[in-house]
């Protein structure tokens, strides 16, 4: 591959846009100067606090009411998390700390400003449901202790409780502030809770196995307390399966969009060494692997103490740890929603390029508040972080293909930017071509939505190379 570093210097050079010159110091269309560059520990304290965090508690008994055995769980999300380690360090990474720009601004160099507005619409939208659900659950953990109780309504479009609406138009003030402050704000909120949370979520665990009186190796190996978990609500649910492939591809596709999708660019572009690229592993071990097995055991304790198979998570964190369990669940939601809704206001950024990235991230935060007043819609997360993967996922097959083959196969990189197109039509064919038929198989063939992630991925960036090749003239030497 020839020197890449340099052929985006002349579309974004590195100036000093910071507050100080009355820009907003997040750099969102230029790369990010060494100066501006972030250590280790903010990128491991942001992955603790997003992945230990609101989507947990809702995850977790889902795993457990969907009927997945406490081996499968134990064993399958071990691979998963491995594998969805593995694709950032080793996919995102690179990119990000070459070309340093966010993905929104890199797409656009590519696929066209106008394709990528319609992308970023898409893209945008698809994390405010995201954030919505975790304004739900912190929702749920406030109202528990007032008598306000998180009720699922009968259409999945239907509203909570007035008091409950009231509760979510709060918590989600307080996230869209948080994400609306930049990115360091975002981080220096992850860094302060993340610690206290994972002692939390384990503690969790382990006070509910006590509750169920599993507290001996035996108990633990026979798992006799989650098969009758298990066989009480599919008892009211009616019979399912979630086996082990399953959950092995839910846990290393659940973050598609991140990492095949390449959204974390616009994380990992302030990274000063490629080793921040392993600071995933401590949200995905410590919260997309302890964390949700300790919040299914909350759903199991639960069942055996009060025949109750509500996946409420305020209630089950309060039903094991009383206030601290509350506080908990509030600040878990926070630490999920405030990264989601950062990178929900750079793609409106994108839509809008002239407004300011924290009008935009307030917009954001509007969106995400008002998917959050439909509860519903968080009990939806197992198949829905799927279905946003196989939508979102395989444009990162088109950065992936732009920045490692483009050049090998002697065609232009960045082709949009070179040419002046507003749509890159190899761009838009080999993206919507793909995610028709990955939809067309969720949708109305029942296809798993995780499964469909990677294949589409691989689709596109074979369409989108063919299709350059075809429709591209040979690139310039020199």
């Amino acid at each position: 591959m020839s020197d890449q570093s340099n052929l985006y210097d002349a579309g974004a050079p590195v100036h000093d846009s910071d507050e100080s010159q009355g820009g907003s110091g997040e750099f969102e269309r230029e790369r990010v100067p060494d100066r501006a560059l972030l250590g280790a520990s903010k990128f491991w304290g942001m992955y603790a606090g997003e992945h230990a965090a609101g989507t947990e508690f809702m995850i977790g008994p889902l795993f457990l009411a969907a009927g997945a055995s406490l081996q499968d769980l134990i064993v399958g999300l071990l691979l998963g998390n491995l594998l969805a380690v593995l694709t950032w360090r080793y996919l995102v990474t690179p990119i990000a700390i070459a070309k340093r720009m966010t993905l929104y601004y890199q797409l656009e160099r590519i696929a066209g400003g106008g394709l990528v507005k319609f992308y970023n619409v898409i893209n945008g939208v698809l994390f405010c449901f995201l954030a919505g659900a975790m304004v739900t659950v912190s929702a749920s953990a406030v109202g528990v202790p007032f008598g306000i109780l998180y009720e699922t309504p009968a259409s999945t479009f239907g509203l909570g409780a007035p008091s409950f609406t009231v509760l979510v138009v709060i918590v989600g003030v307080v996230m869209a502030a948080i994400a609306a402050a930049g990115y360091q704000m975002v981080a220096r909120v992850a860094n302060i809770a993340a610690p206290w949370m994972i002692a939390i979520f384990a503690a969790c665990g382990v006070i509910s196995l006590v509750q169920m009186d599993a507290n001996n190796v035996e108990a633990l190996r026979q798992g006799q307390y989650w098969s009758d978990a298990i066989a009480f609500v599919q008892a009211e649910n009616g019979v399912q399966q979630f086996g082990f492939w399953q959950i092995v591809v839910f846990a290393w596709l659940c973050n598609g969009a991140m990492h095949f999708g390449m959204a974390d660019l616009s994380i990992f572009r302030f990274a000063k060494s490629p080793s921040s690229g392993w600071a995933p592993a401590i949200g995905m071990f410590l919260g997309h692997y302890m964390a949700w097995i300790a919040a299914a055991l909350l759903l199991a304790a639960q069942i055996k103490l009060s025949q109750d198979a509500t996946a409420n998570p305020g209630a089950l964190a309060w039903g094991a740890l009383g206030w601290t369990g509350i506080i908990c669940v509030v600040i878990a939601g926070w630490t999920t929603a405030n990264p989601t809704i950062y990178r929900a206001g750079l793609a409106f950024q994108g839509v809008f390029p002239k407004s300011p990235r924290v009008v935009m991230t307030l917009v954001a935060g509007g969106v995400a508040t008002l998917a959050g007043a439909f509860p519903n819609l968080s009990a939806q997360l197992l198949g829905f972080v799927g279905t946003y993967g196989t939508v979102l996922g395989p444009m990162g097959a088109i950065v992936f293909v732009d920045y490692y083959l483009m050049q090998r196969f002697g065609l232009n990189d960045e082709y949009a930017m070179r040419n002046g197109s507003s749509i890159n039509v190899a761009v838009l064919i080999a993206w919507l071509l793909p995610v028709a038929v990955g939809l067309y198989l969720i949708f109305w063939q029942g296809l798993f939505a995780a499964y469909a992630v990677v294949p589409c991925w691989i689709a596109c960036g074979v369409i989108y190379l063919l299709l350059s090749k075809i429709t591209q003239k040979p690139a310039t030497v020199g």
